[in-house]
């Protein structure tokens, strides 16, 4: 198992991922809307901003410990909720144990191929999240099942701009049923990798794209494809569908696609527990700046009434300081992940999450913090004029 760990960063990872894959999946792991302004925007943003080294009083240990949505973490990242992990046989259930090994919560999305009760089982620090797709009794039986499972937290997922356009490509849709047809069709790309292929043979199962979490009203379990057209065919929900969600929930709860100090501070009147601030991983409105941009100002607007999390362009431990630095409480890393798993399953994953949690430990070292808690934005030096970073409230 070791020995398909073969990367030593992040961006090693991803070229390795991207040989792996069939060009199909890899487009959709790489995803991001039209010229891709944005997906490159997540990462541009952390580049601007950097540190001020000190070279007396360095720490000799390290506090990385914190809590988010009333999950004790022990250091501040949770595996981002991305859909669809089937792009290596261990799926979410081996993301999720790589996360519990690591001392992390894990991000379970709807459009996850593995179930909310397998992924808990393998990472009782799971989180939850809800797309709204179908009606309100459809959402509360989903709820009510996650609940049963022992999720701990729920988010509702609210960015995303259906703008499935990609000036790099777009891979083709998710099958809505696995006939004899499909197969055919797919049969090219999952032979383009005979040993990606072939690891899924090996453990008795192919990558057939079911949400189990998105189950239907007689409780079957649709293709991707199909749960797709119903997610197209719902309304987006009000801000008063989303407090139904917030009441019927009862526990930690967390809205994640905030852009704008408005959204946040309609989060705070519907009860939420925290925010993630997000464009989806640039699957949002391309042009849409990066969360870390906006982070000070929806910060200093909330005057700590909720905690706020940060997601996009996540690549290594001191883009984690950079965020905590700005007043992020964690941050949510999902491509990361996807390139450790593709790359090496669950060894991968857990690969990633320790060069995250590695690289947080040296930044602090340089700049002389022991204590996440005391990161301020102090601690940072602004690249580019055009980062404003208002001072601390």
């Amino acid at each position: 198992m070791a020995s398909k760990v073969r990367f030593n960063n992040l961006a090693e990872a991803e070229r390795l991922a991207k040989r792996k894959l069939p060009r199909a999946v890899w487009l959709a792991v790489k995803a991001g809307n039209e010229q891709g302004w944005t997906l490159r925007e997540n990462i541009q943003a952390f580049n601007e901003l950097g540190f001020s080294p000190t070279i007396f009083d360095r720490p000799t240990s390290f506090d990385t410990k914190t809590t988010i949505l009333g999950i004790d973490i022990d250091f501040p990242v949770v595996v981002s909720p991305v859909g669809a992990q089937a792009i290596h046989p261990d799926g979410e259930v081996g993301v999720a144990r790589a996360a519990a090994r690591a001392g992390t919560a894990t991000g379970l999305s709807s459009w996850a191929a593995d179930s909310v009760q397998d992924v808990v089982q393998a990472n009782p620090n799971t989180i939850f999240q809800l797309y709204w797709v179908g009606t309100r009794d459809q959402i509360e039986k989903r709820v009510e099942a996650a609940r049963a499972a022992g999720a701990k937290a729920l988010i509702v997922t609210l960015d995303w701009s259906h703008t499935p356009r990609r000036d790099w490509g777009v891979p083709p849709s998710p099958p809505s049923r696995l006939d004899l047809a499909t197969m055919v069709k797919l049969a090219p790309e999952a032979l383009s990798r005979p040993v990606w292929f072939g690891n899924y043979l090996r453990r008795g199962r192919i990558p057939e794209l079911k949400v189990p979490n998105l189950f239907g009203a007689g409780g079957q379990v649709p293709y991707f494809g199909a749960a797709w057209a119903d997610f197209e065919a719902t309304p987006p929900p009000t801000w008063d569908d989303v407090k139904w969600l917030r009441e019927l929930w009862g526990g930690p709860f967390m809205v994640k696609g905030v852009n704008t100090i408005k959204d946040a501070k309609l989060c705070v009147d519907l009860g939420a527990d925290a925010i993630s601030l997000s464009n989806h991983g640039g699957n949002n409105i391309d042009g849409s700046p990066s969360p870390l941009r906006y982070l000070p100002s929806i910060l200093d607007a909330l005057n700590g009434q909720i905690d706020v999390m940060v997601d996009g362009g996540i690549r290594r431990g001191s883009d984690v300081v950079k965020a905590l630095a700005l007043g992020a409480k964690a941050v949510f890393a999902g491509r990361a992940l996807l390139y450790g798993l593709a790359v090496g399953g669950e060894e991968g994953a857990y690969k990633a999450l320790t060069i995250l949690r590695d690289g947080i430990r040296e930044t602090m070292y340089g700049i002389g913090r022991a204590n996440i808690h005391d990161l301020d934005r102090a601690d940072l030096m602004v690249l580019n004029s055009d980062f404003f970073v208002p001072p601390a409230a």
